[in-house]
């Protein structure tokens, strides 16, 4: 069996663009594979996770957010309608469930939303001003210790 070194890869991944979770996504196989998803890039800072939740209410929905992780988790309730019905083929499957993203320090969640059986987690990235990039002005003037050895020469 091979083994592939992703390492050089993992260096340069950025804020929500993470290598090493879509490498260990497609190296899980089939059973983490519920419930399925969309992660959409709306804007340069702007994200949007979509997550099929059909036959799930809201108050069957949790979301957490814990040390840069988000947290979704689905608990399915039995209700007392669903012990009367008989079927013949149930297709859609509505199991308890807990699903984690790693987000980068960066990124937050900024809400959420439940329609047409789709959960919308919405995420934003925010750098801090101390880390964004400076344009640093150069002048014309030499600093004052290369001024003198200048002036020596």
């Amino acid at each position: 069996m091979r083994t592939l070194d992703f390492a050089p890869l993992l260096r340069s991944s950025i804020g929500f663009e993470n290598l090493n979770r879509l490498v260990d996504f497609a190296t899980r196989g089939e059973g983490d594979a519920y419930p399925p998803y969309n992660i959409e890039k709306l804007a340069e800072d702007a994200y949007r996770i979509s997550m099929a939740v059909a036959g799930f209410g809201r108050d069957e929905l949790e979301l957490t957010v814990q040390d840069n992780v988000l947290i979704v988790i689905g608990k399915a309730e039995p209700k007392a309608e669903d012990a009367e019905r008989q079927f013949l083929h149930r297709g859609i499957a509505k199991r308890a469930f807990e699903r984690r993203f790693q987000l980068a320090d960066t990124i937050k969640v900024t809400g959420a939303g439940y329609a047409d059986g789709l959960l919308n987690i919405e995420l934003k990235r925010e750098v801090p001003e101390h880390k964004k990039p400076r344009r640093i002005a150069i002048d014309d003037v030499a600093v004052e210790g290369e001024a003198q050895v200048l002036a020596a020469a």
